[in-house]
């Protein structure tokens, strides 16, 4: 039986956590769940909000992405992939940004949620352009979002920008283009990826 079961569809951010499994060279075996499924009783008791991924790690229940690849980091150390603990303001700092105000401000422009000027400071990002300038300079600054080395904050932050300049809900800015190649041009990425597009080709 392998270490972690991986409840995901390759039609979702499960895609993020297979490139993070990768990465830390896990032993997993995958559970693939088709959306109307995900509302079983079984499996609403390894996440009763019904979505997926989400990993079992022998007693450890573990969902929302970001807390998932802050804990693949963390309980494969040989990886790499979390800076040392006094070291890690900007990964925690960038890693929680990309699943805060990056993430709602995309979802709510997808949803064409406008918001007026007095209604901003109620959703904790402010603005799209906000979260867009503030992040630009962040990921220009260095190699990857926290100095030279990889982490799992790049990652999260990594297939968020790849799924938003693909499917054109963040804006293409040569920066966040030029990041993302950079994040995803790893074995561990391409791996995942195939891994997840054959699993799409035999659910069709």
């Amino acid at each position: 039986m392998a270490e972690i079961k991986f409840y995901t569809n390759p039609r979702s951010r499960g895609r993020m956590i297979r490139w993070m499994l990768e990465e830390v060279g896990a032993d997993y075996d995958p559970v693939y769940l088709e959306y109307g499924s995900m509302n079983a009783e079984e499996y609403r008791h390894i996440n009763p909000m019904a979505k997926v991924p989400a990993i079992v790690h022998g007693a450890n229940i573990v969902t929302e992405c970001a807390a998932i690849c802050a804990y693949l980091a963390d309980t494969f150390p040989d990886a790499g992939l979390a800076p040392p603990p006094d070291a890690r303001a900007d990964y925690y700092r960038w890693l929680f940004f990309a699943a805060g105000p990056l993430e709602g401000a995309i979802i709510n422009q997808a949803l064409g949620v406008e918001l007026e000027a007095e209604q901003k400071g109620f959703v904790g990002y402010g603005d799209m352009g906000r979260v867009l300038d503030t992040l630009e300079q962040a990921v220009g600054k260095h190699k990857f979002i926290t100095g030279d080395d990889f982490s799992a904050a790049d990652v999260y932050l990594g297939a968020q920008l790849s799924f938003g300049l693909q499917f054109g809900t963040v804006e293409k800015r040569k920066t966040f283009e030029d990041y993302v190649q950079r994040a995803t041009d790893r074995e561990a990425f391409r791996q995942a990826a195939a891994l997840d597009d054959a699993a799409l080709a035999a659910s069709d």
